[in-house]
């Protein structure tokens, strides 16, 4: 076995283990933290986007709501705007610190890979950060969708007036849902590199794979809506499917190496 294809020599201490984690913990602090600060900063413009997909739901509703009120919303405590202003600069802050984030994942992880391992590093991360965005990106074109389904289903005798933490709540969730939903790929993937998962056993379980992305879907997600079910599970399959063909390529690859020593 040649030192390429060995894992790195140096032997670190329990000790230094959790001295290197804390470092890691600690920068991945720091980026939420600025990144929190451009949320305050930009914190208007953030909350007129996060309300469009209400506006966007209501627009074609009938109501006894004034037109140029349907898409507000309305706090009933005192302290839910600064509760509000605090939520959303944390959850940009995390959302922008994401990059760093998972690169101090990936530091941490990387002593104990092959070196032929390492050269995946950035691949994972612009693939883990474009895959988020698409995620969060795809929830927010279908908020309005699901929230003028789960508002149909209370028919005409009732009238929506949601409140801030509630509706942030849900949007901010349905984002992150399907942010955390479109790494899968990315985990089955890096989880064959690392040798924990066949790509065989990964082809034998189509069907309980479908099973089982539904319920996720079902779990992770905080509308419920069948259209949510659809727009993020077929996605998730589908990244499936791209994972057992990059398992089969790695394989097919391997062997011609191989043949070719």
């Amino acid at each position: 076995m040649t030192d390429t294809d060995t894992r790195n020599d140096a032997r670190m201490s329990l000790l230094e283990h959790l001295t290197e984690l804390r470092r890691r913990l600690i920068i991945s602090f720091l980026a939420v933290a600025a990144g929190a600060v451009i949320g305050w900063i930009f914190y208007q413009n953030i909350i007129d986007v996060l309300v469009e997909p209400y506006c966007q739901a209501v627009e074609d509703r009938e109501s006894i709501v004034p037109v140029e009120e349907q898409c507000q919303l309305y706090a009933r405590n005192p302290l839910e705007f600064f509760n509000i202003k605090l939520a959303v600069a944390g959850y940009t802050g995390l959302i922008l610190a994401m990059p760093v984030i998972l690169w101090q994942a990936w530091r941490f992880v990387a002593p104990g890979l092959y070196s032929h391992e390492k050269k995946y590093a950035y691949p994972f991360i612009g693939s883990a950060v474009a895959l988020f965005g698409l995620g969060a990106g795809l929830a927010y074109w279908s908020v309005p969708k699901a929230l003028a389904w789960l508002i149909d289903q209370g028919g005409d005798n009732f009238e929506e007036l949601f409140a801030p933490s509630e509706y942030f709540g849900f949007i901010i969730k349905m984002m992150i849902a399907f942010g955390i939903g479109f790494e899968f790929p990315i985990a089955l993937i890096f989880l064959q590199i690392l040798g924990l998962v066949d790509n065989k056993t990964l082809r034998s379980g189509r069907q309980y794979a479908i099973v089982g992305i539904v319920a996720l879907v079902a779990i992770i997600t905080p509308s419920g809506d069948p259209f949510t079910l659809a727009v993020l599970s077929v996605p998730m399959y589908l990244f499936y499917e791209i994972a057992i063909l990059f398992g089969r390529l790695r394989i097919r690859r391997a062997k011609k190496a191989a043949t070719a020593a």
